[in-house]
């Protein structure tokens, strides 16, 4: 009886382990997120996972979302922002981060483009 109990737990942390390599997607950037909002240079670990796990919840709600609002199968920016629409701290930060993109592209495309010339 006490083998069968064994296997079980032997199962469970197999099955458990891919969950926590997955969990690992963003330790280092939450980490360093919570310091910079004040937290300890060094979280508890338990701090992060929780964390993390809310993170990875959201954006696994997000994206299921986004999925019944566009066009079957596909994801775009234009679905992300109609779900976000009526928070405005969202609204603004994503539209301030497009906009950031777009003048980072053309930042990017001129730099190739002098680069290019001078050569």
């Amino acid at each position: 009886m006490a083998e069968g109990g064994q296997e079980l737990e032997d199962d469970d942390v197999e099955e458990d382990a891919p969950l926590e390599k997955k969990k690992k997607l963003f330790n280092k950037e939450l980490r360093c997120m919570m310091y910079g909002f004040g937290d300890d240079p060094n979280p508890y670990s338990e701090s992060v996972d929780l964390l993390e796990s809310l993170v990875m919840d959201y954006i696994a709600e997000m994206t299921k979302k986004a999925m019944d609002v566009g066009r079957p199968g596909r994801i775009t920016v234009e679905d992300i922002i109609f779900l976000i629409r009526k928070d405005a701290k969202k609204f603004s930060r994503v539209k301030e981060l497009l906009i950031m993109n777009e003048e980072l592209k053309k930042a990017r495309k001129a730099f190739d483009e002098s680069k290019l010339n001078c050569q």
